[in-house]
């Protein structure tokens, strides 16, 4: 699904000095890399704090614990996404309350909040799924309406520019109150091994949650807040500061191998390729295709036959876990996340992605259709 090896190739002088200079100055926790790859991050997303941490869901975790949420409080979040951005949920005692998603974004549905939201509800937390972004506008004019937090789940679309309907543009993340990301391998801005960052313009709340991700504490071996421990390692900061002057460069690539896709699969009425919405820059994290009248299950299963590599993100949504059943969610109705859980299959994309490859995986997934 992605060749981070052919990519490492391509930068392999400059990662290699970048770690053997961890290496050789032995700051492995908290070090310069850090300090510094958060900076340029606060830079290229244009955000007043970056806190660097352990994964994206340590992210998620640390940015609801800040929010000061109590057990049984409610949280509106899509059920078609990464079982991560509802597990935290759970972990603290907080409510998920599953809400439908676009059919053709794959992106939490705005008109399906307010319907949602209860004297229990305190926050919601879009998920920008594969490199798409939900509508901002939409989700933060309701939750200003409502007083409600708001926490974007950005681990799949950091880069993606969202244009506002008064003309101004951000960075997907730094538009609700906390934006959460990871920058796990195979992420559009990846690193070497777990890590995970988040942001906000909230000086309150930046403060928080670089003490909860520090134990708890602002000074050493004093403890305000019950907290965790979650750092960004220096070595995995190196790699990421080598990485992200290219991101814009990586999300290009992907968007080429995103036209290929497009322009070839138009051929097919039974295949619906992924939408680009006019409110955002899709940075195509997955490339997601949504079939009707194939059968997904057996496509994949012949793509595999001719050494062609798919994955079917998300075949079980989270409302359907079994971990969820003490919330009753196994009785929430959501027809469209239902439907697309049966219908959706990713293809390989990638920033090293060849004309070959392409043209392969293309003609196998033909082969099928016209078997």
């Amino acid at each position: 699904m992605v060749d981070l090896m052919s990519q490492y190739q391509k930068i392999k002088p400059a990662i290699d000095s970048a770690i053997l200079n961890v290496i050789e100055n032995a700051q492995f926790i908290n070090g310069p890399e850090v300090t510094n790859f958060q900076s340029e991050l606060e830079n290229y997303l244009n955000v007043k704090h970056v806190i660097p941490c352990a994964n994206g869901t340590d992210a998620l975790q640390i940015a609801l614990m800040a929010l000061g949420l109590k057990p049984g409080d409610e949280v509106i979040t899509p059920s078609f996404t990464y079982i991560a951005t509802t597990e935290v949920m759970a972990l603290l005692g907080l409510k998920p309350v599953f809400v439908e998603v676009d059919k053709d974004t794959f992106c939490i549905d705005p008109t399906q909040i307010e319907a949602a939201i209860t004297s229990n509800t305190k926050a919601i937390v879009p998920v920008h799924l594969y490199g798409q972004a939900a509508n901002m506008d939409a989700i933060m004019k309701i939750a200003k309406k409502h007083n409600l937090f708001v926490v974007e789940d950005n681990a799949q679309a950091i880069g993606s520019d969202y244009n506002h309907t008064n003309g101004s543009v951000s960075k997907t993340g730094t538009i609700g109150d906390i934006g959460c990301t990871s920058f796990f391998p195979s992420k559009n801005l990846g690193c070497y091994g777990d890590g995970g960052a988040i942001c906000t313009n909230n000086d309150e709340l930046a403060a928080q949650m670089r003490m909860i991700a520090n134990h708890g504490q602002s000074k050493r071996y004093y403890h305000d807040v019950v907290g965790c421990n979650s750092r960004l390692d220096s070595i995995q900061a190196a790699v990421l500061r080598i990485k992200l002057p290219a991101l814009d460069s990586y999300i290009d690539a992907r968007r080429k191998v995103a036209d290929h896709y497009d322009n070839f699969f138009a051929q097919f009425p039974q295949i619906k390729t992924p939408v680009r919405g006019k409110e955002s820059k899709h940075v195509f994290h997955q490339y997601t295709l949504t079939l009707e009248g194939i059968d997904r299950d057996e496509l994949n299963a012949f793509l595999a036959t001719k050494d062609v590599p798919s994955m079917i993100y998300y075949p079980v949504p989270a409302h359907k876990q079994k971990m969820f059943s003490a919330f009753g969610s196994e009785n929430t109705v959501l027809p469209i996340t239902d439907w697309l859980t049966e219908r959706v299959i990713s293809l390989p994309i990638h920033t090293e992605m060849e004309q070959d490859q392409l043209d392969h995986i293309c003609a196998a997934v033909k082969e099928f259709i016209e078997k």
